[in-house]
């Protein structure tokens, strides 16, 4: 009888459900909790991402027998809060993983497949650790942070082979001691540490790998070839949410490789935003920079003024009387990013105004004197007018030339005529 039925109960199935109930539990459960139909729940992606999880690991045979003995503290391994599930001490759940399994093992643990670590003189299992976690960065724009997004991707992962159950042996073979290492695991090697100096140091065992025990060739998995592991392609589903920001993580719990009595690590995406070409995003704030033409600086305008990155159309009109100046900034309330786990709530869009001069062309098409009779007048000279008036050319330039005579002027400065001969300048009277 299980420990825990959280995990099944998630799902809807029995603790005595087959593999395919299972997964036909999963795949009615996934699309009936989807986000993408969810829209107003909140917690609609980790409820999601929940199923996904459990599902991992009831469809895994090995991590399915150990949350039925132990539940999810047998999974991840005591630490905290009482031990492991159940009320079994360390001992005793020790006793019970290896019943039967044979002990002993030089060096590298052929008796411990459930990744123990043992102290000196120790009794019995010191601490349990887990699968390596991976971690994968997926690129993301700012539209799917803003709108959300479904994503499938095809994964491969290690297994624990099933033709030998994880011995890497064919048959009853049973692995030697590594003449190399003497059954340790490691040797020590010597290496300079400093002129004329050496030093030792001790390092994996080449041979076996660490192991301290090796199997003959003949002696190998046909399937793994004495691996222990086989490659499985599996397909997972993730959920990037409405707010999400860069660098923000999804856990697929149980969805990493898998290591013959260890639990199994996760698969972590960590999402990469790239750079938008219209939107620059701050918290929940958007910003952006929009043109406008002149006669709308001076006179208004009421048109779409922003395409957002659902693709709606936000119009704006700008209030009777006011002169926009390059430069102005106006917010749009409740157009920014959603907020992450309560999308119904937006951040703010800040629009900094630039005003598009006319061209030449256009100058030219008007009556001067019409147009100066409209705008205001031109500014005269400074008064009082100074004692000595140049003419300069008017030369249009680039601003970014401002300055590139400088390394010249720097280069002249550090030039220093008494620098060779040490010799000190000569003071003169005046």
């Amino acid at each position: 009888m299980s420990v825990e039925t959280d995990l099944y109960d998630l799902l809807g199935v029995s603790p005595t459900a087959d593999e395919e109930e299972i997964k036909k539990a999963y795949r009615k459960k996934a699309k009936e909790h989807h986000p993408f139909q969810n829209p107003n729940d909140p917690e609609a992606g980790e409820k999601f991402q929940d199923m996904a999880a459990a599902y991992e690991i009831l469809n895994d045979s090995n991590t399915r027998e150990v949350y039925d003995k132990y539940g999810m503290a047998g999974l991840s391994g005591p630490g905290g809060g009482g031990g492991p599930a159940g009320g079994m001490n360390a001992e005793d759940l020790f006793a019970q993983f290896f019943a039967g399994a044979g002990g002993g093992g030089g060096g590298g643990g052929g008796g411990n497949p459930f990744g123990f670590s043992f102290g000196p003189g120790a009794g019995g299992p010191h601490q349990r650790r887990k699968g390596q976690d991976e971690v994968v960065p997926y690129d993301v724009t700012l539209e799917d942070l803003y709108n959300g997004k479904t994503v499938r991707i095809n994964m491969e992962k290690d297994i624990t082979c099933g033709v030998c159950k994880g011995t890497g042996a064919r048959g009853s073979a049973k692995p030697k001691q590594c003449s190399t290492c003497e059954g340790k695991g490691w040797n020590f090697i010597h290496t300079h540490v400093g002129p004329g100096r050496m030093g030792t140091a001790r390092a994996a065992c080449s041979d076996c790998e660490g192991v301290g025990e090796k199997l003959r060739d003949k002696e190998r998995c046909k399937k793994c070839k004495g691996s222990k592991k086989v490659k499985e392609k599996n397909r997972q589903e993730i959920f990037i949410e409405k707010g999400m920001a860069d660098k923000q993580r999804i856990v697929l719990t149980g969805a990493g490789d898998q290591e013959l009595g260890v639990p199994v690590g996760d698969v972590i995406f960590v999402l990469k935003a790239a750079a938008h070409e219209s939107f620059e995003r701050s918290g929940n704030d958007l910003l952006t920079k929009v043109t406008i033409t002149l006669s709308e600086a001076l006179l208004g305008f009421s048109r779409i003024l922003v395409t957002h990155l659902d693709g709606r159309g936000v119009k704006v009109t700008s209030p009777p009387g006011k002169i926009i100046k390059p430069d102005d900034s106006i917010v749009l309330r409740g157009e920014g990013m959603p907020v992450y786990k309560n999308s119904d709530t937006k951040g703010n869009m800040y629009v900094v105004m630039s005003v598009e001069m006319p061209d030449e062309n256009w100058l030219k098409s008007v009556n001067q004197s019409t147009l100066q009779s409209l705008l205001p007048p031109k500014k005269t000279d400074v008064s009082p007018a100074p004692a000595v008036v140049d003419e300069a050319e008017f030369e249009e330039s680039d601003i970014l030339d401002f300055g590139e005579g400088d390394e010249d002027w720097e280069d002249e400065e550090e030039d220093d005529p008494y620098e060779e001969d040490g010799a000190e300048p000569e003071c003169r009277q005046q």
